[in-house]
């Protein structure tokens, strides 16, 4: 059972799972676990935990000033003030008495330098997401079935933790299981392939937020043989994951034109055992996965020339994708967040340097 509640005056919910035993979780708050006798007593302190003042006009104002002010650098000079009450459609007053706010909680420090305007010399970004009333951004990944997701999970972590916004991860199989979740806010961001976030971008209300390069999602793919098995026998039985944008598409791609192909639905945990069984003949898979456990029955052989190398590019790039809706918030991500430590922290756990801590 699902609970929603947001503190008054907030957009932004917070989930609370109730479990089937008499206990509750709360997602995105502390990992701890509760009695759920305490929890009459929890849900109100969590809704009056906010400061009054942010209650008041003034104060609805300065919520909205820290999401803005999310997308400026230390140094700069800040909008004008009747700038700043075009967009909230507020007066200048207001806005006056929502900077004040926001200085007075240590969100930011600005300085009037007279005519060359206010400037913003300190902000300090975890304050202002949590005025802004942002929360926890919740990102779904891939199951971490390899060191290169974990490595990507190790990277974000430092990643969002050095910008100072509050970050956690989910980890669901398949796109399409990730990109439900995200449509229906479940999850503010997605972990996927390039290809895959070009293709979902462009039949859903979802935006781009970051490609992180060359193979930072995947090494490479590869078509998997049983051995003794000739790829040209009739009625070759395939392994497929459908749940995957990328293996969908790439073992359509490798057996186009082949009618007498039986499809086999797999995941990477059932792999192995078809293969032993000899209840598949054939895949298209994520070597980082399954390199070091499909055993000797099974041999690796390279993609054929239909899968291009531009294909195979965006199909190795991880991709952060994004509600539409939501993008707004988010651009402070896009702005600041350093996505080099990502890769850097990634390369660092591929090659046993760093112990994955996610």
């Amino acid at each position: 059972m699902y609970l929603r509640i947001a503190p008054p005056g907030g957009d932004r919910y917070t989930w609370v799972t109730i479990q089937t035993y008499p206990r509750v979780a709360f997602t995105g708050v502390s990992p701890r676990t509760l009695a759920i006798s305490r929890i009459l007593d929890i849900i109100p302190r969590m809704i009056s935990g906010a400061d009054e003042r942010f209650l008041t006009r003034n104060g609805m104002a300065a919520r909205q000033l820290a999401a803005l002010l999310l997308n400026h650098d230390a140094d700069t000079r800040l909008p004008r003030l009747r700038d700043f009450a075009g967009e909230l459609k507020v007066g200048n007053g207001t806005v006056q008495a929502g900077l004040q706010l926001l200085e007075e909680a240590g969100a930011v420090e600005t300085r009037a330098r007279g005519h060359l305007g206010t400037f913003l010399v300190r902000a300090d970004r975890a304050v202002l997401w949590r005025m802004a009333g942002l929360g926890t951004l919740l990102a779904a990944m891939p199951l971490p079935y390899s060191h290169r997701y974990e490595g990507l999970a190790t990277g974000l972590r430092a990643a969002f933790e050095e910008a100072g916004s509050p970050f956690a991860i989910t980890f669901m199989r398949g796109a399409s299981t990730r990109l439900a979740a995200l449509l229906e806010g479940k999850v503010d961001l997605v972990v996927l392939s390039r290809f895959a976030a070009d293709r979902l971008a462009s039949d859903h209300p979802v935006e781009l937020v970051a490609d992180l390069g060359a193979e930072t999602y995947v090494g490479s793919h590869g078509l998997l043989l049983r051995r003794g098995v000739a790829l040209e026998t009739k009625g070759l039985r395939v392994a497929v994951d459908s749940s995957s944008e990328d293996l969908r598409m790439l073992a359509a791609q490798a057996f186009a034109g082949r009618d007498d192909v039986e499809w086999i639905e797999s995941s990477y945990m059932q792999l192995r055992g078809l293969f032993a069984r000899e209840r598949v003949d054939a895949t298209v898979w994520n070597l980082d996965e399954v390199s070091d456990h499909l055993g000797p029955d099974v041999e690796v052989l390279p993609l054929g020339e239909e899968i291009t190398r531009e294909l195979a590019l965006r199909n190795s790039s991880a991709a952060l994708i994004a509600r539409t809706e939501g993008a707004g918030a988010l651009e402070a991500v896009r702005a600041w967040l350093n996505f080099d430590l990502v890769t850097k922290l990634q390369g660092e756990v591929l090659r046993g340097e760093r112990v994955p801590l996610y």
